[in-house]
């Protein structure tokens, strides 16, 4: 099973898309909530490379980006791909 982590905020509509999707699948992820903690969300921005909104997601610690993203590799079926570790 690979290792997913969501950063995410309250209130997030996004986030919330890209959690229900991850558990459509089926899948077992941690999140990581960002609200009022600085130094948490620095963490997030140099993780993923710069990206400053949420969700960030990653996936056995590799970039994925956000909702979008996530939900385009899903369409594509490369998610299936990354979650098998083709990717």
């Amino acid at each position: 099973m690979p290792n997913i982590e969501i950063y995410s905020s309250d209130f997030c509509p996004f986030c919330s898309r890209a959690k229900n999707l991850l558990r459509k699948k089926g899948l077992a992820f941690t999140e990581i909530g960002v609200d009022g903690d600085p130094v948490t969300r620095q963490k997030m921005i140099e993780r993923s490379g710069g990206g400053q909104t949420v969700p960030q997601i990653f996936i056995d610690d590799r970039p994925i980006g956000g909702s979008d993203e996530l939900a385009a590799l899903e369409q594509s079926g490369e998610l299936d791909r990354l979650l098998e570790g083709g990717g």
